[in-house]
């Protein structure tokens, strides 16, 4: 050491203290060394001191990150799979991985893999330390936790992505502890929104999981879409070369360390090869903090392309399917004419002078910016009316002149403890009639109610259905002893009715569970329906006749259990959706369906038809909606914002909004004319089942797993929950937990039951709230 020190002080003229250092240009290429001297003589003092600081770990840690060839396969071991169970690794130990593959012979899906292996791949591979994605994601998540909360709501949605990315490289790479331990710390921040999806990444331990699971393809093989402010992006973009920027004083660290810097490498990598952001030019507190989710995800598939090159963008898909046709649909002359003549005569019987003034009903006011179809645009009917179609219009004009006018925005700023708040709520809020199901044993999985209110139906479990009278009237079925001939008119059915009948029927048809019902809404609310509609795990769906309570016609073409059906709002036509990913549209005059509406990614669970039946709204586990044009069969709308399965939809009765709801806890309403979420609304602290509006389309109620109906304002502007405090009481102030505190301004009304999951809720014409479901009774431990 005595000789060199003089000879570098001597020959370099360097001083002792630098003398020791190494020289990273005599150990760099020729290339580096001319780029070293460029940013020198240009003055680029900080992107000089960065490349020497790189040059220089990458030549004291080469060793630490170069793979011998013994160690590389032992990584790629761990994608070999037993050829007798491909779901299964080979190699479960790898102490003895290289004998092992000896006896093997070099399986062919290691040759395939590292045939295929590129640049990333390649350096994914050779990544040996787990803890980089750990330090990463720990550095993420507290540098968004410690953002200005104007920036949160935007920052938040990225870390769902990232932490699926890194989660589904440590399973594929063969670190299951490493996962196991990545999942247990990191999931349950992402828990609330992203329950489904994460109980699903779970399951996934083994490399061939990964390789063979849809979902982690999906994740591997499409950019997921986030959306952020121009000034939100610019602070990411900060702090992932900078490891600074965005956050409130004395939060956050940056990277620091070599553990820090291959954390920021991984997540650089996720962020460049995985995500797209969708900048806007709207500022951060211009967008509604429940917003940013909306139109983000995996989308690609998602979104009907239109052109091959067409970035996939909901809202421009949405634009280029031009208006919709949203207003009622048109009645004819002949059926209106004889519709005033009958309530004309009614009110001169009644002796009543004020029933003239009715007629109003019969033609609605025309809403500005509302296209009403035309005759000619609707499905085929027939061309007479008959007496049913007068008595249904007639009630209709009935119902909206008694119909209880219910004024949510009357709640909004009343204290509901005042003598005001009593008055403000018989207005405001609806009577609530819940019917409760006893002794279920396995279950009822929908439970639905007549239009005219004279039956409610369930479907079990157990494969079979139960009718109730509401009216305490007997149901009768006919006699097994009849001969066809008798049978000559509607009037001879009444003679071969059985004589005795009960409260309750038993129609027994079905081979699986039952999962929706459907009574014929072709009378309305005035007279009882004559058929009855059901779906099953069987893949059927059964016509039942209420008049024979017999099975009538059994339509089958779906290939798997059907989750919904529903009648149009005309009769006829029906629609079903099913776990093969379709909706189909049926009448009742053919044992085939008429349409096919595919597209969706996964189960269709719910369907719904706009008031004018032009229009067929489905909602699925894919996490989206989409609104289709019946007749044509092709998709007009596509809603982009859940988080989660969808479980429940519902049209306004004014046709312009979508309800929907489902595993994600959050109910989204949509404007159907221009594709766009209005507004999320939460409150629910688990699945929501049912939706209903209001008659005026001003309230929407809904039903879930919580146990729980709420009642909710659709014309209020929503937010958060704070604003409401204002109208509350100290009481009502103790709530304290995050439950609660995440309900929004627009929650008008909560009515707990006591251990009763609400499976329907049901608005009647006259604004009277109808909720069914199961009682669960407590364990008997």
């Amino acid at each position: 050491m005595s000789a060199a020190t003089p000879a570098a002080s001597s020959s370099g003229g360097v001083s002792p203290v630098n003398a020791s250092a190494p020289d990273v240009t005599q150990n760099v290429s020729s290339i580096d060394r001319l780029v070293l001297e460029y940013l020198r003589s240009r003055g680029h003092k900080d992107a000089e001191r960065a490349l020497n600081e790189s040059l220089e770990s990458g030549s004291v840690d080469e060793s630490a990150k170069t793979v011998s060839a013994e160690d590389l396969i032992k990584t790629l071991a761990v994608y070999a799979q037993k050829p007798s169970r491909p779901g299964d690794n080979v190699l479960k130990e790898s102490a003895n991985v290289l004998q092992e593959l000896t006896a093997m012979g070099n399986p062919p899906s290691i040759q395939t893999l590292i045939a295929s292996l590129g640049t990333v791949g390649a350096e994914d591979i050779l990544s040996v330390d787990p803890t980089d994605k750990e330090e990463g994601f720990r550095e993420l998540e507290a540098w968004v936790e410690g953002s200005l909360d104007m920036y949160k709501p935007e920052f938040r949605p990225i870390l769902f992505p990232i932490f699926c990315h890194f989660h589904l490289d440590l399973v594929q790479r063969g670190f299951k502890e490493a996962a196991l331990r990545f999942y247990a710390t990191y999931s349950p921040s992402l828990a609330s929104m992203h329950h489904a999806t994460l109980h699903h990444l779970s399951t996934l331990l083994l490399p061939s999981h990964v390789q063979n699971d849809d979902d982690a393809q999906r994740f591997k093989n499409e950019k997921y879409v986030i959306r952020m402010s121009r000034s939100g992006f610019s602070l990411l973009v900060g702090w992932l070369t900078e490891g600074v920027g965005g956050e409130a004083t004395g939060a956050g660290d940056g990277f620091s360390g070599e553990k820090g810097k291959r954390g920021r490498a991984a997540i650089m990598r996720v962020v460049n090869n995985h995500l797209r952001f969708d900048v806007t030019a709207a500022s951060a507190t211009a967008v509604s903090p429940n917003a940013w989710e909306e139109s983000t995800g995996l989308l690609s598939q998602l979104i009907p392309q239109t052109s091959a090159s067409a970035t996939p963008n909901p809202h421009a898909f949405n634009a280029s399917k031009g208006e919709l046709k949203l207003g009622p649909a048109p009645i004819s002359e002949e059926l209106r004419a004889e519709t005033e003549r009958v309530i004309r005569e009614q009110s001169v019987l009644d002796r009543d002078p004020n029933a003239q003034y009715d007629l109003q009903f019969l033609r609605p006011p025309a809403v500005p910016g509302v296209i009403s179809p035309t005759e000619s645009d609707m499905l085929p009917y027939p061309q007479s009316f008959k007496t049913v179609d007068v008595q249904r219009e007639v009630e209709k004009v009935r119902d909206a002149r008694k119909r209880i006018r219910l004024e949510p925005s009357a709640l909004s700023s009343i204290d509901m403890n005042s003598v005001q708040g009593g008055a403000a709520r018989a207005r405001g809020l609806p009577s609530i009639c819940a019917y409760t199901l006893h002794d279920v044993g396995e279950g009822a999985p929908c439970c639905t109610f007549s239009p005219d209110l004279t039956l409610m139906a369930a479907g079990f479990s157990e494969s079979y259905i139960r009718l109730w009278s509401l009216k305490n009237e007997k149901l009768k079925g006919l006699r097994n002893d009849f001969s066809l001939s008798s049978v000559k008119d509607s009037g001879s059915l009444s003679k071969i009715q059985q004589k005795e009948g009960n409260t309750t029927r038993k129609l027994v048809g079905h081979s699986g569970p039952v999962y929706s019902l459907s009574f014929d809404p072709l009378g309305g609310s005035a007279v009882p329906p004559r058929y009855l509609l059901s779906a099953s795990a069987d893949a059927t769906t059964r016509l039942w006749s209420l008049d024979t309570m017999t099975n009538v016609v059994a339509f089958r073409g779906h290939q798997n259990p059907v989750w919904d059906v529903q009648w149009s709002p005309m009769g006829i036509y029906f629609a079903t959706a099913s776990r093969d990913r379709t909706a189909r549209l049926w009448s009742t005059d053919r044992t085939s369906c008429l349409r096919i509406y595919a597209g969706h990614l996964s189960d269709v669970d719910c369907v719904r038809f706009h008031p004018n039946s032009l229009y067929l709204a489905t909602g699925s586990s894919d996490w989206t909606a989409r609104l289709w044009d019946v007749q044509r069969g092709a998709c007009v709308r596509v809603f982009i914002g859940h988080q989660g399965s969808l479980s429940t939809l519902a049209i306004s009765p004014d046709g312009r909004y979508l309800a929907s709801a489902g595993e994600d806890l959050a109910i989204n309403l949509w404007d159907l004319g221009s594709g766009r979420r209005i507004k999320k609304m939460t409150g629910h602290t688990a699945s929501v089942y049912s939706l209903s509006f209001s008659a005026e389309s001003s309230m929407l109620v809904s039903g879930g797993a919580d146990w729980t109906v709420r009642c909710w304002d659709v014309r209020g502007a929503g937010g958060s929950g704070k604003s409401r405090e204002s109208g509350v009481t100290e009481s009502t102030i103790t709530r304290t937990t995050d439950d609660e505190n995440n309900e929004t301004s627009d929650l008008l009304a909560t009515f707990p039951t006591k251990r009763t999951p609400i499976t329907n809720v049901h608005f009647t014409p006259r604004n009277l709230c109808l909720v069914a479901g199961n009682f669960l009774a407590p364990d008997s431990r």
